[in-house]
């Protein structure tokens, strides 16, 4: 047992702590770079470590921003509710890395083999439902957070936080119901197993569609995948999402009279969200570790072989699709403009659900026919 918890540490520093905290860390700077090459202007680049030149300017600034945090005064507004003002950050930003728990960032047992997956910290068979229960956890602290600041504008930023959490995580989930439905699991590891095309009962199937198409979750459910990322933009709360933090007319909304490290967590977490989202749609739509063409070594009993090169490109190959998919999120947010607020619960509850359910029905439809 004890084995088996330094097992699932080790995965979690190696997947959390080297992936996952390095990749947001680096979105925070490599988002404002992105924005001044799409608006024509600079960016960040005078923090000089070894030369003025860009690599210098980029490390450098990688270096500055944590000291400059670390260093501000943390401030807790006069007539706050002091101990949740400073626990709400902790509250949005654990459930982000709780998340990985289940998502699998390489190749896992074929479906119906036992043994542990290499790649995964908890193998369970509703993956995808604890990805979900978790994720309802985060709306906590930025709501707390903004009331316990006893701000105007926080509140108002709670408020919207939680009504756009809560309207568009309803749409979210009703957008992985088809995929669900057509390769038949919960369990992430068997999802992408599906889309590979293994079929537990007759083993290797065809995996293509015309010989050459691979059967993943965004050729089988493309309007899916298109309402889920629209869905997950407006959960991460990103641009042209942002209204809870709209600093137009809500200064910084309901993080507002947060500084320093407070204001650090709830930032890194919204990347880390911002990560999770990405590795969430890659499992789902892109196959997840699957690459097409690329046969993973089995053993006997139905275990990926560690030492294979296959199986470490087919991690790479996750991570490709996760950076991918960031890069996709970041990109609109510098190109769309901002919602108004009534437009934004408009999209959701009037457009975006009723043609979720109505890709949940005809795919029900076209498997009823087809099977």
């Amino acid at each position: 047992m004890l084995m088996v918890i330094l097992a699932a540490l080790l995965k979690f520093a190696a997947i959390v702590l080297g992936f996952v905290m390095v990749l947001a860390t680096l979105l925070t700077l490599i988002e404002r770079k992105q924005s001044a090459l799409m608006q024509n202007r600079t960016g960040p680049n005078r923090a000089f470590v070894f030369g003025k030149n860009p690599l210098s300017a980029f490390v450098g600034q990688l270096i500055a921003d944590p000291v400059k945090v670390l260093l501000k005064e943390t401030f807790d507004p006069p007539h706050a509710d002091t101990w949740l003002h400073r626990l709400a950050p902790g509250l949005a930003f654990i459930p982000a890395l709780l998340m990985w728990v289940v998502i699998p960032f390489g190749p896992g047992p074929v479906p119906g083999a036992e043994g542990d997956n290499f790649f995964l910290m908890a193998d369970l068979d509703a993956g995808v439902l604890v990805v979900f229960a978790i994720a309802s956890l985060s709306v906590y602290g930025s709501t707390l957070g903004a009331w316990a600041s006893r701000s105007a504008f926080s509140l108002l930023g709670g408020l919207r936080t939680a009504a756009q959490m809560v309207s568009y995580e309803v749409t979210l989930g009703l957008n992985l119901v088809g995929i669900f439905m057509i390769y038949g699991s919960l369990n992430l590891n068997d999802i992408i197993w599906a889309q590979a095309g293994y079929d537990a009962a007759t083993g290797f199937q065809n995996a293509y569609f015309l010989g050459f198409i691979p059967k993943w979750g965004i050729i089988t459910q493309p309007f899916a995948f298109i309402f889920f990322l629209a869905a997950s933009i407006a959960e991460t709360k990103r641009a042209p999402f942002d209204l809870p933090e709209a600093e137009s007319e809500l200064a910084a909304g309901y993080f507002t009279e947060y500084s320093s490290m407070g204001f650090a967590v709830f930032s890194l977490g919204e990347f880390i969200g911002i990560v999770v989202v990405a590795a969430l749609g890659a499992t789902m739509f892109l196959g997840g570790w699957h690459i097409p063409g690329l046969p993973i070594e089995l053993t006997a009993a139905g275990q990926p072989v560690i030492a294979s090169l296959a199986t470490w490109l087919s991690v790479a190959a996750f991570l490709f699709k996760v950076v991918l998919l960031v890069l996709l999120q970041m990109t609109i947010r510098w190109t769309l403009p901002r919602f108004r607020y009534d437009q934004l619960m408009h999209l959701g509850w009037v457009y975006l659900l009723p043609l979720s359910l109505a890709n949940v029905a005809i795919t029900a439809f076209v498997l009823f026919l087809t099977r």
